[in-house]
């Protein structure tokens, strides 16, 4: 009697098996350089915001540069603002963006900055590869005049393990002496003052003095990992003196093994505020360790609003249906919600306690926590956090206040799409 014995693996199913192996390992190892240990939420502190600006510095790797003058720039008005520094720059600009469409805006952009480049003025332009794909003509006139665009993580092998890593920021470096940093985006709908449906809101500040050095180094980074050019001198790093009272550090950085500097700034206000925390930001998925701090906050006496656009102004509704998913949570834990409908709310700003303040261009979730690169300014300045806090007063006549009973009725579709959405939160 003969016995079958079973056929042995043919070499298909063994490469197939090795080839599972080695994406298993790659997996582990992508895993193992990104892991780090999210910072807890629970901070034993009585100190006023006021008196811990060494704290928030430090702690998200940046300084505290004093002695300077920030102006708020809503809208429209911010690129007014920017060509006026653009046209009187004497040795360089420097310009970073994520998100360029071909428009009159971009076309408006590209004549200012070749101006300044056919003047013999070094003109470096930074744009993300993914958010500037639309570019159009306006990426070939900077190319044929001799200034081309640096893309950030175009698709190329060499990229394959940080495409998803995007460039977020939106700033302008003039002569090393002045900046611009919020979250305009060169798109026509960032022009005007935020009126229609067609039109994005918007906040940026100007910045003279000091910090200007640290937006210059934020600049130099993806501009550096880029092209390789390292530049040097006072055309881009010039002594600078006092021009006012304001005390400024930026968060940018993302250190291996440990979380990004933004997302310790961003989770780490939550705990220390006392009196208010009100935020306007256009994606608003706090994890879960940011959500119980917001809870915690309010239960301690905190007024903690956030305003959000509304799923039907969002430029990203399935970004709004994700966060929805949550609003139950932050409801019930004494946190007022509102949603504005008129336009693309867009302005990634905190104001605390009436004394600091946040602005740049992170978004209030893992993408720009975790992933992008963004650049936060922390501010201690009563002045600034009091006009912010008017406009969200004023924004907030124009909203729609979320109440936990009639939410808790919205409808089965509505709560599908918030719960599918979710799942790929880390994705929108």
């Amino acid at each position: 009697m003969s016995i079958d014995l079973p056929a042995s693996p043919s070499w298909p199913t063994w490469l197939a098996l090795a080839l599972a192996i080695v994406v298993v390992m790659l997996g582990l190892v992508i895993w193992s350089i990104r892991r780090h240990r999210d910072p807890g939420l629970v901070i034993e502190c009585d100190a006023a915001i006021t008196d811990l600006l060494p704290s928030l510095s430090g702690l998200t790797q940046g300084t505290i540069y004093e002695g300077n003058a920030v102006e708020l720039l809503e809208n429209g008005a911010f690129f007014e603002a920017m060509f006026e520094e653009i046209r009187g720059a004497k040795g360089s600009v420097h310009f970073e963006t994520f998100l360029w469409k071909e428009g009159t805006l971009g076309a408006r952009v590209v004549d200012a900055l070749l101006e300044r480049h056919r003047a013999g003025i070094k003109v470096r332009v930074l744009v993300d590869a993914n958010g500037g794909k639309q570019m159009g003509r306006d990426a070939v006139r900077l190319r044929e005049a001799g200034c081309p665009p640096r893309m950030h993580h175009p698709r190329h092998i060499r990229n394959i393990g940080v495409f998803n890593e995007r460039d977020h920021r939106k700033l302008l470096v003039v002569d090393g002496r002045v900046a611009l940093v919020g979250g305009h985006c060169i798109v026509d709908g960032w022009l005007g003052n935020g009126e229609t449906r067609e039109h994005v809101r918007d906040l940026g500040v100007r910045l003279r003095g000091p910090i200007v050095h640290a937006v210059q180094g934020a600049f130099s980074e993806n501009w550096v990992e880029d092209t390789g050019e390292l530049f040097v001198g006072d055309e881009v790093f010039p002594p600078l003196e006092r021009v006012g009272d304001v005390a400024v550090h930026v968060a940018s950085l993302k250190p291996e093994g440990s979380p990004p500097a933004v997302k310790i700034l961003h989770h780490l206000v939550l705990c220390v505020a006392r009196k208010r925390i009100w935020i306007q930001n256009p994606y608003f998925l706090p994890d879960r360790e940011a959500i119980d701090a917001l809870c915690d906050a309010a239960q301690r006496g905190v007024d903690v609003r956030v305003m959000v656009p509304s799923t039907e102004a969002s430029d990203m509704p399935m970004v709004q249906h994700a966060a929805h998913r949550n609003f139950h949570l932050l409801l019930a834990g004494g946190v007022r919600i509102f949603e504005y409908p008129k336009c693309l709310l867009h302005q990634k700003v905190m104001a605390v306690d009436t004394a600091w303040c946040a602005i740049g261009s992170s978004n209030f979730d893992d993408r720009s926590f975790e992933t992008n690169d963004e650049i936060t300014l922390g501010v201690r300045d009563d002045a600034l956090a009091a006009q912010l806090e008017a406009i969200f007063e004023r924004d907030a006549r124009d909203c729609t206040e979320l109440r936990l009973d009639a939410w808790a009725r919205r409808g089965l579709w509505h709560r599908c799409q918030d719960n599918v959405l979710y799942a790929f939160n880390e994705a929108l």
